[in-house]
């Protein structure tokens, strides 16, 4: 079973976007100069990094505000964005994600003057996905509709549980009742354009329990579903409570079956797995994630913020991994003084590059095409790196790893095992002769 599911992660007209019919956007290209396409075009993601209060089981870059900021952090937010942007070759943003933290509790005006200077910069569609983290409180409701006037025309709520007293346990400031009124607010605001957080594994939850809260959730549901297994990380509440005994957390084989019992369940309610931890009906696939799990290019703004993109004028085609200072405070200082907090830069290897859209790509149902991976690699085909390896074989014998005329992927049960099979593939690739980034 998976010891860890990442997170993730059309658009309403908002006031000053602007609109260019002669940029297209498109899919699959490679990253080189043959290919300028995949350089030229780039998700955002913008971290806000404020909550009201962290819960039990957080070890997230989040901060408790000291004072009210906000006015500075939407400044500081949108000089990155430009400065980023500027560095990159970007000409066009594909998807805006605002995560967190919780960015529900920024003031609609800077979703909308962020969103406004990203349009300032380069090509951001009408119909791009732009969605919004929402803690499902009273406040967070209450600022839906303003929300989606500012330009977010995808709601990700973090419901986590339907049990209150699950919900008072991990920390979190929403009832029951809160989370499915936030719900039905969203959904009438992006019918089709809501995705629901809910989390397996929790604090003395049973199989049972877990089955009958995701039916009900399935009740009210929009068209997508993120399920998150809750895992001990040290430094939390949470941990030190399990480990002094006070709590008492479901058995590997418990969220195991929790996780086979959820995509069962998910799939007789006509929800499509698309991703380890996601699920979709009616086409409602985040295109935001998808371009990670395709191994696109994607800028990273805000404290701790991770991006992955080529800069301009550094080499051509060589990709970086960036990641922005984490400390809020620290972060606004930088980008006063530079207009960036970028913290580390590395040049991405091309082992380093095939290693991520390994990684990312087996995430998906659909694993990885023969097609993707030759605009990426046209050295050495899939079946060529891993169709001879007698420990792939085994995975293929297995049923765990199919490897046809479409591509690699893992199978049902494979997928539940990713964590197993992905350090095996890793090991054949790096066995072949790329050449790694500069120490």
């Amino acid at each position: 079973m998976l010891k860890y599911i990442f997170r993730e992660v059309s658009r309403g007209f908002s006031p000053g976007l602007r609109r260019f019919s002669d940029v297209k956007v498109t899919e699959n290209v490679a990253e080189s100069p043959a290919f300028p396409h995949l350089i030229e075009q780039a998700s955002l993601y913008l971290h806000w990094p404020y909550c009201l209060r962290r819960c039990t089981y957080c070890n997230f870059n989040k901060y408790i505000p000291k004072e009210d900021n906000e006015d500075i952090m939407a400044k500081c937010l949108q000089r990155e964005t430009e400065t980023l942007l500027q560095l990159s070759q970007v000409s066009c943003i594909t998807s805006v994600f605002f995560g967190g933290g919780t960015p529900s509790l920024a003031h609609p005006s800077t979703i909308a003057k962020i969103l406004e200077t990203v349009s300032n910069q380069v090509y951001l569609s009408d119909e791009a996905e732009v969605t919004l983290e929402v803690n499902p409180t009273p406040v967070g409701m209450s600022k839906l509709k303003d929300f989606h006037f500012a330009g977010v025309n995808r709601f990700s709520i973090g419901v986590q549980s339907l049990q209150d007293r699950h919900l008072k346990s991990l920390g979190r400031d929403h009832s029951s009742l809160e989370a499915l009124q936030t719900l039905e607010e969203a959904r009438r605001l992006c019918p089709g354009g809501v995705s629901v957080d809910i989390m397996f594994g929790r604090p003395e939850q049973t199989i049972e329990s877990w089955s009958n809260e995701l039916s009900e959730m399935l009740r009210v549901c929009d068209d997508h579903v993120s399920l998150y297994q809750l895992t001990l990380e040290r430094g939390t509440q949470l941990f030190k409570q399990v480990h002094c005994g006070q709590v008492t957390m479901p058995t590997e084989e418990m969220t195991a079956e929790m996780y086979r019992c959820a995509r069962k369940t998910l799939q007789q309610h006509g929800f499509q797995q698309y991703e380890v931890s996601n699920f979709a009906k009616n086409n409602s696939q985040s295109r935001h994630n998808l371009s990670y799990w395709k191994g696109k290019q994607y800028i990273g703004v805000g404290p701790g913020a991770h991006g992955r993109f080529v800069p301009l004028g550094e080499g051509g085609a060589a990709r970086e991994a960036r990641t922005q200072t984490l400390e809020p405070d620290v972060w606004i200082r930088e980008v006063q003084q530079r207009g960036h907090g970028t913290r580390r830069r590395i040049q991405l290897g091309h082992l380093e590059l095939l290693e991520e859209v390994l990684v990312m790509g087996m995430r998906m149902t659909k694993g990885i095409n023969h097609k993707h991976w030759e605009l990426f690699n046209p050295e050495l085909g899939l079946h060529e790196i891993f169709g001879a390896s007698p420990v792939v074989q085994e995975l293929l014998q297995s049923g765990q790893l199919i490897l046809d005329d479409r591509g690699l992927r893992c199978s049902w049960d494979g997928l539940a095992v990713l964590d197993s099979i992905l350090p095996i593939l890793l090991l054949e690739l790096d066995k072949q002769s790329f050449p790694k980034a500069a120490s």
